[in-house]
């Protein structure tokens, strides 16, 4: 059995919760900023109600052996006020987030050897506080090395599919491929649906074109159709899904802007390869947040 603390009990921190507690096998504990009155995940295969240590100050946090970090990629320094104590005894930090650059954020926290990065896919949304809606499985791709496979471990007899990656810089470079077109949603205001449209398309393919570009400049392997199944991918989808981005500017919240779209421009500009359309959509995103 191992003591797992989740920092961040959103969407994706909450689905997490319920598939370590499914497993039978691990005490959980969730950090959050405010109390909890309950927690309740509808997945695919029915509800299940969170019964777990909810704790809200880090100062009296106890050790535990693994740290789950699914807060907002944006929020790295709120997830490390946790870290101190947690990690008192060497546990390692899984850093469940969007982008590509999982542990360039905790570096100035931790020592990298003890920071997993996890490639994270997953439809779920955040109905309410107290409620969050899982559409479809949870994969965790992970690199392939030991601690790696101690995290994939974890999750065993659970129903996510977790699996260490021999080549995890082309899986999360494909991932980001994805979530850098939700910007669309984010923009326009409009779950997935939206990309139906010939015109959104379009631009989709170009956002998707130079994520991939910049994605083979840092050693992903990435396909020329890789774009066309990613707009594929979301002409599937429910049409009233709700990506991440798009629900934190419905809720007036910070944006993932730079992890999703940022980075491609920023790392374009290191091997001088141009991301207009993706300039584009983070100019726009910082205008509107101010």
């Amino acid at each position: 059995m191992a003591r797992i603390a989740v920092i961040g009990v959103g969407a994706i921190g909450s689905v997490i919760a319920a598939l370590l507690q499914q497993s039978g096998r691990h005490e959980v504990m969730l950090c959050t900023r405010r109390p909890m009155a309950g927690l309740t995940v509808e997945t695919p295969d029915g509800a299940v109600s969170i019964k777990a240590m909810v704790l809200t100050d880090p100062t009296v946090a106890p050790q535990v052996d693994w740290v789950l970090v699914a807060t907002k990629a944006y929020d790295v320094a709120g997830a490390a006020k946790w870290l101190d104590r947690l990690c008192a005894a060497g546990a390692p930090v899984a850093v469940l987030q969007n982008g590509v650059e999982h542990r360039e954020r905790f570096a100035p926290y931790l020592p990298l050897e003890s920071i997993l990065p996890v490639m994270v896919d997953c439809p779920v949304e955040r109905r309410s506080p107290e409620l969050v809606l899982q559409r479809g499985q949870m994969h965790l791709k992970v690199p392939a090395d030991d601690l790696g496979r101690s995290f994939v471990d974890l999750f065993a007899g659970t129903p996510a599919d977790a699996a260490a990656a021999p080549d995890f810089q082309t899986v999360v470079w494909r991932k980001l491929c994805h979530n850098a077109a939700g910007v669309l949603s984010a923009l326009a205001l409009q779950p997935a649906g939206v990309m139906q449209g010939e015109a959104m398309g379009e631009v989709l393919l170009q956002i998707v074109r130079e994520c991939a570009a910049v994605g083979r400049a840092e050693g992903a392997q990435l396909d020329e159709q890789v774009a066309e199944a990613v707009l594929q991918a979301y002409r599937d989808t429910p049409p009233d899904a709700v990506n991440s981005i798009y629900a934190d500017r419905m809720a007036g919240r910070p944006m993932e802007i730079d992890a999703r779209n940022g980075v491609i421009v920023r790392l374009g500009r290191k091997h001088g390869i141009a991301t207009p359309c993706n300039q584009m959509a983070v100019a726009l995103l910082q205008a509107v947040v101010g």
